[in-house]
């Protein structure tokens, strides 16, 4: 597996809230602009999902994927893994949380291996695009609804 890009932001609210938009799976299309669809397919303790499928669009990258997750007791970070996908034979990601004042720092890390061929510099630029807006999407998405 390829070395995971890393990338962090501050949002105004406290980790609970924001892990609480993170755990919200079926609203994903609403704010994480390369998702189109998602199932959550098991759960787990505290109804926290633990396998998801996944239809993503960015751009010259579209997949159908699933992820397994595996939550943090104390509420703070969450990982995942790949169990399938149609162009990526490995993905890791997580998030982790650290309570900062009024805000929360959210650092996102995501590594990505394709079927297909590509450059470590196109791939890392790639995981790069995603996890930023991922997290501007979050961001604006937590901090709407925790106003």
């Amino acid at each position: 597996m390829a070395d995971a890009t890393t990338s962090s932001i501050s949002i105004a609210a406290d980790p609970e809230r924001v892990m609480a938009v993170i755990a919200d799976f079926p609203a994903y299309p609403e704010w994480a602009e390369q998702v189109k669809t998602v199932e959550v397919l098991e759960t787990g303790a505290g109804d926290r999902a633990e396998r998801v499928r996944f239809t993503m669009d960015a751009g010259p990258i579209k997949d159908s994927y699933t992820l397994d997750y595996d939550w943090a007791p104390d509420g703070r970070s969450v990982s995942w893994n790949l169990v399938k996908g149609q162009i990526q034979k490995a993905q890791t990601g997580s998030y982790q949380l650290i309570a900062d004042g009024d805000s929360t720092t959210v650092t996102y890390s995501l590594a990505v291996d394709l079927n297909i061929p590509m450059i470590g510099m196109l791939r890392r630029k790639a995981e790069k695009v995603i996890i930023d807006t991922a997290l501007k999407g979050l961001k604006r998405r937590v901090e709407r609804g925790a106003r």
